[in-house]
């Protein structure tokens, strides 16, 4: 096997003894298909991949929302709540640091390892969720733009 395999296993075993099986999916099929030759998909997986990742979790967070179990009337009382409103300004807050992070993933390519590496850190072993490039991307983002405005 390859060298270059060497950072999926890692990710596979720190996954596995983290027991988080997303990412542990997540690793081992690239592996396969790193494995397999199948490198042509890797360009797909890349562009594609996050998009499409981000539309089967916006299904999941609104089947709620169509199949009745969260109706019309309960999200409006739970926008006039203060809960609701910390949760709908976290919302806005998070879209944005996400949108952030990916502008600076592909202005600083360099920094997925980091963020990755942090991220699988925290999926593993901190019970946190795989979304965190993004938001920590836009969180570095954030924090680059308040320490250039301190000096």
């Amino acid at each position: 096997m390859s060298w270059d395999n060497l950072p999926l296993l890692i990710i596979l075993a720190l996954s596995v003894l983290g027991n988080n099986q997303t990412v542990a999916i997540a690793a081992g099929f690239l592996l396969i298909i790193k494995l397999l030759g199948l490198n042509a998909l890797f360009p797909l997986l890349e562009s594609k991949g996050l998009n499409v990742g981000i539309i089967i979790l916006t299904i999941a967070i609104l089947t709620p929302l169509a199949t009745g179990r969260i109706s019309l009337n309960s999200m409006l009382t739970a926008f006039r709540s203060p809960l609701g409103i910390i949760a709908l300004s976290a919302g806005v807050f998070v879209a944005w640091a996400a949108g952030r992070g990916l502008l600076l993933i592909t202005a600083s390519p360099e920094m997925i390892s980091s963020l990755v590496l942090g991220t699988v850190v925290g999926v593993c072993f901190l019970q946190g969720v795989a979304i965190g490039p993004l938001v920590a991307g836009g969180l570095v983002s954030l924090m680059v733009g308040l320490l250039s405005i301190l000096k």
